[in-house]
């Protein structure tokens, strides 16, 4: 197997397209969809190998319940804001308009917010220096590993069984028609194996989860 790498969102779908790749693994089935959509492509998404949890952080307060006004910094992309702030709602600080679907809730579906927490949107990189600015922060699992955070400085984290992991787990990607060839199956063999899955316990220590 040869692994190729890439440092952004739209080659690795545009290779697989145009047969330079036999699969990838980076993306999520709301991702992909999308880009079928907006691109044209024909990419069919396969098993779930990992999901990366958004934790809730601290900044310059450290209680698990906010003071009245705290300000929250979330993502300001629309899915990791709506898993954001189902995060906020899961630890009991607002809630939302209920019955929504996940990757459809933004900001004025918060419904009560018995602390006036104030919700301040940024680019998701951003979060891991900007979290001692704001009084807490929701972040992405990749950006806060890459911020040096770990999963036990966190008040809370994006459960295994949770709606976000079930809809935003990385899955292995292939061209529509190439589902059922031998070396893609054996691919996903080998990375549902329990050795795949005690490497990622042992590496990530939480920041990344596999989801089999």
């Amino acid at each position: 197997m040869e692994v190729k790498v890439f440092d952004d969102y739209v080659l690795p779908n545009t290779a697989l397209e145009d047969k330079q790749l036999d699969a990838n693994y980076f993306q999520t089935v709301p991702y992909m969809e999308q880009f079928n959509k907006k691109h044209g492509t024909h990419i069919a998404g396969l098993d779930g190998i990992h999901f990366e949890p958004m934790g809730l952080y601290p900044g310059k307060e450290k209680g698990t319940e906010p003071k009245q006004g705290a300000v929250i910094a979330i993502p300001d992309d629309v899915t990791n804001s709506a898993r954001a702030l189902k995060l906020l709602e899961t630890q009991g600080w607002i809630k939302l308009t209920p019955g929504k679907e996940l990757n459809s809730i933004t900001k004025q579906d918060i419904v009560e917010n018995p602390k006036n927490v104030q919700v301040k949107e940024m680019q998701a990189a951003m979060l891991p220096r900007a979290v001692n600015e704001v009084d807490y922060a929701v972040i992405n699992g990749n950006y806060a590993m890459e911020g040096g955070l770990t999963t036990d400085q966190a008040i809370t984290m994006e459960k295994k069984d949770s709606d976000a992991a079930k809809q935003h787990a990385n899955i292995i990607s292939v061209r529509a028609g190439d589902e059922n060839r031998e070396d893609i199956k054996t691919l996903i063999e080998v990375l549902k194996s329990d050795d795949v899955k005690k490497f990622i316990e042992e590496k990530y220590k939480g920041a990344v989860v596999s989801v089999f």
